[in-house]
């Protein structure tokens, strides 16, 4: 409520006060959310250490955009050394529970070779899950790939990303 402003005037340090309570009984929620308050530096100077470290709790929860969010940050230095492989293992947990942010991530990184070899094919199946999720600009990247890619790549991409679906995300990287 303090966060936005809703029914009560917005106050960032309250906000962080009351999302610290519950975080500290293991609420997974308010453990992203004072983590999302560090990385923003709102109520709390911006530490991006700091939050990574309450993302880290939340994401063990299986909380799929806080696994998201350390994906990004293992992916780009940012609180956390970077590290490739450690911003995969975070994308493909929150992919698989469909988080569209983490499937596009993952795309990026097939496209881009970052910590994977370079692969069309897994970068436009995971570009066409993101979109299909309805992240805006996910299915300019998948046309950008295909471009690059034999109609046959194209087809055997998008059977993948079929599968996936059909799976529930599992099993698909």
């Amino acid at each position: 409520m303090y966060r936005v402003g809703h029914g009560v005037p917005k106050n960032y340090v309250e906000a962080v006060r009351w999302y610290r309570k519950a975080a500290d009984q293991g609420a997974a929620l308010a453990q992203f959310d004072i983590g999302s308050m560090y990385a923003n530096g709102q109520g709390v100077p911006k530490d991006n250490a700091q939050a990574a470290n309450w993302f880290i709790l939340a994401a063990a929860q299986g909380f799929p955009t806080a696994q998201a969010s350390l994906g990004f940050m293992y992916g780009t230095g940012q609180g956390v050394p970077q590290d490739y492989a450690e911003a995969l293992k975070w994308y493909r947990l929150a992919a698989v529970q469909g988080n569209a942010a983490a499937q596009f991530s993952l795309g990026l990184m097939y496209a881009d070779a970052y910590g994977v070899a370079q692969n069309y094919i897994r970068a436009h199946m995971w570009f066409n899950l993101s979109a299909s999720s309805g992240l805006t600009g996910a299915a300019n990247a998948r046309d950008s790939v295909a471009k690059k890619m034999t109609p046959q790549q194209i087809a055997e991409a998008q059977k993948l990303a079929r599968d996936c679906q059909a799976q529930n995300f599992k099993g698909c990287d």
